[in-house]
């Protein structure tokens, strides 16, 4: 009876040991929303802070040159750029996951896409949780994450919808 006891002991130690990392766990899910800063440089070799756009609402395209998805999908982010490039809109695309000797500058000016381009985007890419490409986050005003999304349709209207929700 003992050992049964014991074995009961070890178990309640075991699932309680656990007990504050939820706590804490649910005290993080107040701030995961708030977007992680970081720095990166522009294709064009250019740093890029995102402290800088601070106020401003910001979208940020997670992609890959390779990525037949990510390839859909930005006609559509660039119709979207123009469409609302009266405002203080950032678009920003940052690619990660890169084979060697990838331009991603030069891919999307290639394709006529003109957002602005951050390269060499892995640890940025795992900051915010990123697993795939395409991964499209945006970014209030107050700097807090409004939606992400892996949609490959460039006429999702939920990304207009989303957009739109920044800028008003």
């Amino acid at each position: 009876m003992k050992l049964v006891w014991f074995g009961i002991s070890i178990l309640a130690l075991f699932f309680l040991s656990f007990m504050p990392l939820h706590i804490a766990d649910a005290a993080s899910k107040m701030e995961e929303s708030v977007a992680p800063n970081f720095e990166l440089t522009h294709a064009d070799g250019q740093p890029f802070n995102l402290h800088d756009y601070a106020g401003k609402p910001v979208i940020l395209h997670f992609w890959a040159t390779w990525c037949p998805y990510c390839k859909k999908l930005q006609p559509g982010l660039e119709k979207l750029r123009l469409k609302y490039q009266h405002t203080d809109l950032q678009m920003i695309g940052i690619s990660f996951k890169e084979d060697a000797g990838a331009t991603p500058g030069q891919s999307l000016l290639d394709r006529g896409v003109k957002m602005k381009t951050l390269v060499l985007g892995d640890e940025v890419a795992k900051l915010y949780g990123v697993r795939g490409t395409p991964t499209t986050v945006f970014i209030d005003r107050t700097g807090h994450i409004a939606w992400v999304t892996n949609t490959s349709n460039p006429d999702d209207p939920n990304l207009e919808k989303a957009l739109q929700f920044l800028v008003d």
